[in-house]
């Protein structure tokens, strides 16, 4: 089955205009700048290598998206449902994901510096090779996370008892694992 190819635009409208379903759409590319799309369901959509800085993704529903190399730095997807996404390469910079869940994502490479990570589940998450210097990783759960790689340099409240880490990977305090 084919994805419907939509314009940033287009979705836009159609969210202002009340429509929120979008499961299995695509928008790789698109200008969302600033996008205000709350409780958005995108399951199963294409946004690699959209544009969504500052937006709002509050509540979305992202299971199974895929967001490579998208750009999200100072996004807020505060409760949203990233479960088994791919955002690879992607940039979180400073993005909030309080309580997002992030179960099985594959973030590997991710820009996640200056993230809140407070109360994500990043249970069973590729994580190797992710920048998550300055992150805030209260309460989050990590539980068999992959973490090979990751730096963790000055991230905060950081519980890496149930985490895979391995070689390279950068603790808080700046040390490296091995």
């Amino acid at each position: 089955m084919q994805m419907k190819k939509i314009s940033g635009a287009q979705l836009q409208t159609q969210y202002v205009n009340g429509k929120r379903d979008f499961s299995s759409i695509d928008i790789s590319g698109a200008d969302l700048f600033e996008a205000k799309l709350r409780g958005a369901e995108l399951t199963g959509s294409n946004l690699q290598k959209t544009y969504m800085p500052y937006s709002n993704l509050n509540q979305a529903q992202l299971q199974q998206a895929q967001l490579q190399a998208a750009e999200l730095s100072n996004a807020q997807l505060n409760q949203a449902n990233l479960s088994q996404a791919n955002l690879e390469r992607a940039n979180l910079f400073r993005a909030t994901l309080r309580r997002a869940n992030l179960q099985g994502a594959n973030l590997e490479a991710v820009n996640l510096q200056g993230a809140d990570l407070s109360g994500a589940d990043l249970s069973f998450a590729n994580l190797t090779n992710a920048n998550l210097s300055g992150a805030n990783l209260a309460k989050a759960n990590l539980t068999k996370a992959q973490l090979r790689g990751c730096n963790l340099f000055r991230a905060h409240n950081v519980d890496l008892s149930n985490a895979y880490v391995g070689s390279l990977t950068i603790y808080p305090d700046g040390h490296r694992s091995g």
